[in-house]
């Protein structure tokens, strides 16, 4: 059987003829030939563009042997700790180790090392010396200047200078790895190389370095925070590709770290190219004995629509990543995709996903942006939507009609973020009509994140009455339908902004709602984001005004707990912080509280409060009240709604 994979050790260089490949991508996820994974990504663009790639997928780092399994490539090292930050791949918020690895051969923990760019480009150092050295993917990117490490608690400098790579190619990455390659193809010094768009690089002097803003230096940033808040949001104002300026962060008077302006859009045609690469779309055969790699259950039978978000939401990172600019593939290209996989023998009829950051955005906010770009110091959607945004679903809904009429097709069903406040933003509702009729398997995940509107507004997110307007436009549908679908609400805790008072306040919406999340996520400070600059300084860099913070570990716990304040191991943790947010109120039996009082406490505890005393037989003993216990599942939910 022909190994239509990219080379992975030197057998497939000696059958394939390479006596030396251009580029050998060192990645630490395990090798997947699919394009939800960057390496195949990349991987099969630069070959479709003449080079040679071999893929070095997570090699030992204990041992700087096996870095040479495929030998020093003629141009670079390109270095991706993988599709995850390997930090957040490692831990949970709460910093404990996580038990298993989705990206890893049989979903095995412990194949990339913490901090993996780095450990691989010493590796690279040790075995090669100088060799040109190019770093990229999530954990890079988000990493390319100074930027606040959780992990370590500590201000940390821009990972080019950790790593000893020569570039950071940021954000997506194929422009400007394309332009690296062909710099380097034609003799061009990578020292040279600090022209590209969407690359970082560091240099002695600024003399041949123009138009561009000098940030504070990463001492000053380490003496003050308010000096670092102040950085990121200058940061934060210049990641489109239009209007963004060149910047510059001292280290001393010796270096500098200078950040190009970020690539341009992809079009439409170079989407389509990138994703009609020829894919093997699984993972490669030497992981079957280990059963495979999990993360490509997610994406199998799954499409990309499209990327980037304009939605701004303060803790995530795509607006660092892959920008605000929506970039689509056609019609015909995801067509084609699907094509590819309906026949499979595993396919069961069901393509689990059409979408991408935010699966109803197919289009830019606005007209403006493909020619001028995003408004640096604007959000299209909050604190309310811009006036110039174009609500329409009609494009998107074309697509998925189309795909479901293809042949063994059963459900097409859209599982990726649903922005919900743009889609009641939308006058025409054919589309909200046509999602509850045919896309949806039972139940709608949706982020509201919060619902009081002191933490919403830190975390970028509309006010709760657009949720609740979007709630009952939703229950109005399933009811004209005749379905009995439900909704899912992803919740944060621990959020900035969020004191006891708002943790508790979201606990009565979840008594009230009749709901209790299985999951819970609690506010997990990663590199880069709005909502991390807020939890290290305490300032909202939007507008330098003070942030309450929730830090201490215990407070998180008892955020996280009031969430799920239902779950008896949570009781301890519920019961202290509604003590510390003076509600004992809710400590009782009456319908209202979340928690009954403990035995032996009862009596200090609960009386004087309304109905909350036990009744007493006719001897005065104390009689245990019978409180009827409700079913805790999402039917219940909307059932109560509904009526």
């Amino acid at each position: 059987m022909k190994n239509n994979f990219l080379p992975i050790c030197m057998e497939d260089l000696k059958e394939r003829g390479i006596e030396q490949l251009d580029f050998v991508y060192v990645t630490g996820d395990a090798y997947v030939d699919h394009p939800s994974f960057a390496h195949a990504l990349l991987g099969r663009l630069l070959e479709a563009n003449g080079y040679k790639v071999g893929i070095l997928a997570q090699p030992d780092w204990k041992n700087k042997e096996s870095i040479k399994a495929l030998g020093c490539p003629r141009l670079a090292f390109l270095v991706s700790a993988g599709n995850m930050d390997s930090m957040v791949n490692h831990y949970s918020v709460s910093k404990k180790r996580r038990q298993t690895d989705a990206f890893s051969p049989g979903g095995v923990m412990g194949k990339r090392p913490d901090n993996a760019t780095i450990a691989y480009c010493g590796l690279i150092r040790q075995a090669y010396g100088k060799v040109p050295i190019i770093i990229g993917g999530i954990e890079a990117s988000l990493r390319r200047l100074a930027h606040y490490d959780y992990w370590s608690d500590s201000l940390k400098r821009s990972i080019l200078l950790d790593s000893g790579a020569d570039l950071i190619s940021y954000g997506m990455g194929e422009r400007s790895l394309l332009q690296i390659a062909e710099a380097l193809d034609s003799g061009i010094a990578i020292q040279d190389l600090t022209y590209v768009d969407g690359t970082v690089f560091k240099t002695r002097h600024l003399d041949s370095v123009y138009d561009y803003e000098l940030l504070p230096s990463y001492e000053e940033l380490k003496k003050e925070k308010k000096t670092y808040a102040q950085s990121f949001y200058t940061q934060y104002c210049n990641t489109d590709p239009f209007s963004a300026k060149r910047l510059v962060e001292p280290y001393g008077q010796k270096m500098f770290i200078v950040q190009n302006p970020p690539s341009k859009p992809l079009s439409q045609t170079e989407m389509d190219r990138i994703y009609a690469l020829p894919y093997q779309r699984t993972w490669h055969p030497i992981y079957d004995e280990a059963g495979g790699v999990p993360a490509i259950e997610e994406v199998k039978f799954s499409l990309v629509s499209n990327r980037g978000c304009f939605g701004g939401c303060s803790f995530c990172a795509l607006t660092f990543h892959q920008g605000r600019i929506i970039q689509t593939r056609s019609h015909e290209s995801i067509l084609a995709e699907a094509k590819k996989f309906i026949w499979e023998p595993d396919f069961k009829g069901y393509i689990h996903d059409v979408g991408g950051p935010t699966a109803n955005f197919r289009q830019p906010a606005c007209q403006k942006q493909l020619k001028k770009g995003v408004c640096p110091t604007k959000q299209c959607l909050f604190p309310k939507p811009c006036k110039n945004l174009v609500v329409d679903h009609s494009d998107y809904l074309k697509l998925l009609r189309k795909l479901r009429e293809l042949p063994n097709v059963k459900k097409v069903f859209v599982r990726s973020g649903i922005r919900f406040d743009y889609l009641i933003y939308d006058k025409d509702e054919s589309f909200f009509r046509e999602l509850v009729e045919h896309h949806i398997s039972g139940q709608l995940k949706v982020a509201p994140e919060h619902i009081c509107d002191e933490v919403l507004s830190k975390m970028g997110k509309p006010e709760n009455s657009v949720y609740e307007k979007f709630t009952a436009k939703y229950r109005a549908w399933n009811k004209k339908l005749g379905k009995n679908q439900y909704l899912v609400p992803y919740l944060m805790s621990s959020h900035p902004g969020s004191t006891m008072k708002e943790a508790v306040a979201l606990a009565e919406y979840l008594r009230d709602l009749g709901y209790m999340p299985e999951q819970v996520q609690d506010f997990y400070p990663t590199p880069s984001t709005i909502s991390t600059c807020m939890y290290y300084t305490g300032v909202d860099p939007r507008t330098m005004e003070k942030v309450y913070v929730p830090v201490n570990p215990h407070e998180k716990a008892m955020q996280r707990a009031l969430i799920q304040y239902r779950n008896p191991k949570n009781y301890d943790l519920v019961c202290e912080a509604l003590n510390l947010a003076g509600r004992t109120d809710l400590i009782g039996f009456d319908k209202h509280c979340l928690i009954r009082p403990k035995r032996g406490n009862m009596a200090g505890k609960i009386s004087g409060h309304n109905g909350t005393q036990p009744r007493q037989n006719a001897a005065g003993k104390r009689e245990k009240q019978e409180i009827p216990k409700k079913k805790k599942t999402i039917r219940n939910v909307h059932k109560k709604k509904q009526r």
